[in-house]
């Protein structure tokens, strides 16, 4: 992706994000400069990777296949193993109209996604099977405490104010259909380094093609501006 085209989803995102009173932290808008300005103090928001995430899956068009994050809170995955500590991770997302996050699970994470306002979320759900494909079986997942059955390959749509409660090893895309949704995600502790399964191979993280100076880093930035002490 070149830095232009984020700068101007993160322009866009913002506006949208604001209109909807929905406010982000601080360390937001904080600018590249100031990030190489910060000390220790700082360390979790890069440790944990905070903050503004955009990615086409490799896709060369965001419009189509992308999504856009903001990561407002998450632990470590030591929290998890240990128990304790923050064992937890929340996010917001933008999702545009018929713009597709591609079929992936996760090994370990429990999430709620969770349709905050704008269209309809359309989620695609398939069990994953030992070998890690689509499995020709039931997909059983609760939707506002509400136990729901679903052929493979069902589709769920959230209306606003609707979420649904996916379990490891569930294979889900989403798209949103009327317009853009703003949705949010409440999970067990995030780790993309190492807990997600995409059924395609796809990039996470996008190449960035440096054609003008970052407005905001984004979390997969940090490392080129901030060193952790």
């Amino acid at each position: 992706m070149r830095r232009s085209e984020i700068n101007a989803i993160l322009r866009d995102a913002d506006a949208f994000i604001r209109a909807r009173q929905f406010h982000l932290p601080p360390f937001a808008y904080w600018l590249p400069a100031e990030w190489a300005r910060q000390g220790a103090a700082a360390r979790a928001i890069v440790e944990d990777h905070l903050g503004w995430d955009i990615t086409d899956f490799g896709s060369g068009d965001f419009r189509a296949r992308g999504l856009f994050l903001f990561t407002l809170r998450n632990g470590k995955p030591a929290n998890l193993r240990a128990g304790r500590g923050k064992t937890y991770a929340e996010k917001i997302l933008l999702i545009a109209v018929n713009q597709e996050t591609p079929y992936h699970f996760h090994w370990q994470k429990t999430e709620d996604i969770i349709n905050r306002g704008g269209g309809t979320l359309l989620i695609q759900l398939y069990n994953a099977t030992p070998e890690e494909t689509l499995a020709a079986t039931p997909v059983t997942v609760s939707t506002d405490g509400v136990t729901r059955e679903l052929a493979p390959g069902g589709i769920i749509a959230l209306e606003p104010g609707a979420s649904i409660t996916l379990p490891d090893h569930v294979y889900h895309r989403f798209w949103a259909e009327r317009e853009r949704v703003l949705a949010g995600e409440v999970s067990t502790v995030n780790d993309d380094a190492a807990d997600n399964r995409f059924l395609e191979p796809l990039g996470r993280f996008p190449a960035i093609l440096e054609d003008e100076p970052p407005l905001y880093l984004l979390c997969n930035d940090y490392s080129r501006y901030y060193r952790v002490t």
